[in-house]
């Protein structure tokens, strides 16, 4: 089991799909995945928030209604609750599907006809500088959502390392991109948070929780998608490693490539006898305990 409670420590790891490079002994193995940037296209400038639906704290899908949008109030989380997941908590044949960024529409939309198509679980982390491609789809994963096939999972505005941030452009990073997902999917993305490359700190962990982000979610495998111009064949020998009984596996929307890996996480989860499983079904007891 690969689930932290934060220390002291800083934990630092590098792009997405890399391993953690500082993992205390006590988790066990780290993933074996090569170190690899990946940097998205340049930020979308700000913009004035849209007006639409309205959303109480609890996240419950509304109707768009007309007036401006307001984010709740985030409640913070003590120090001692804030959790860094790599994988299962405990023995199971779960196993968790992460697609983060979404820059491109192709991937995009095909992961999302694969959610609808497969009665595959999803867990979306998108960033909101790629709107114009996610907003195409937000009938169809508000529709997930609401079936529990599809958790939303906070990955910043417009994917930069937090680690470089200051504390308040960090905080409205995260609280734009939350109001994002609000306002187009109807939910929020609390308590789920990915860095970006996966890089955070004691400080900007302390900011997330101060906005309500108690699990800052790692991966313990990749379908090694974080390098433009992967192969097909490559993905697939990386998803063959990747897809095993209680691993969280990254992927990301970024490539057209990664239309041809739909197939084989299909027959891979069915081959080996797994359950694929939103991160909240996941680490839903963990979180209720706490």
């Amino acid at each position: 089991m690969k689930i932290l409670a934060l220390g002291a420590a800083d934990l630092l790891v590098g792009c997405a799909g890399d391993r953690p490079k500082s993992v205390p002994p006590a988790v066990g193995p780290r993933p074996v995945v090569p170190p690899i940037r990946m940097v998205p296209d340049a930020p979308v400038p700000p913009q004035a928030a849209p007006s639409g639906g309205r959303l109480e704290p609890s996240g419950g899908l509304l109707e768009p209604s007309a007036g401006p949008w307001r984010s709740p109030a985030p409640l913070a989380v003590a120090p001692g609750q804030q959790q860094i997941l790599f994988n299962a908590p405990g023995a199971t044949r779960q196993v968790a599907l992460t697609i983060d960024d979404g820059f491109n529409a192709t991937a995009v939309a095909g992961y999302v006809d694969f959610a609808s198509r497969a009665k595959i679980p999803l867990s979306f982390a998108p960033n909101g500088m790629y709107r114009n491609v996610w907003n195409q789809h937000a009938a169809a994963v508000r529709s997930l959502i609401k079936s529990g096939q599809v958790t939303m999972v906070n990955h910043t505005w417009s994917h930069r390392s937090i680690r470089t941030l200051s504390d308040a452009t960090l905080r409205a990073e995260v609280e734009r991109n939350d109001d994002w997902v609000r306002q187009t999917f109807g939910v929020t993305t609390r308590p789920w948070f990915r860095p970006p490359y996966g890089e955070h700190n004691e400080r900007s962990r302390a900011i997330l929780a101060e906005l309500g982000y108690s699990r800052i979610l790692m991966w313990s495998g990749s379908v090694g998608d974080s390098m433009m111009g992967v192969t097909a064949g490559e993905l697939i020998a990386a998803a063959r490693q990747a897809i095993q009984p209680g691993a969280v596996v990254l992927g990301h929307a970024n490539q057209q490539v990664v239309v041809n890996l739909y197939g084989e996480l299909e027959r891979l989860i069915i081959q080996r006898a797994l359950v694929p499983v939103t991160v909240e079904t996941m680490f839903m007891a963990d979180l209720i305990a706490r």
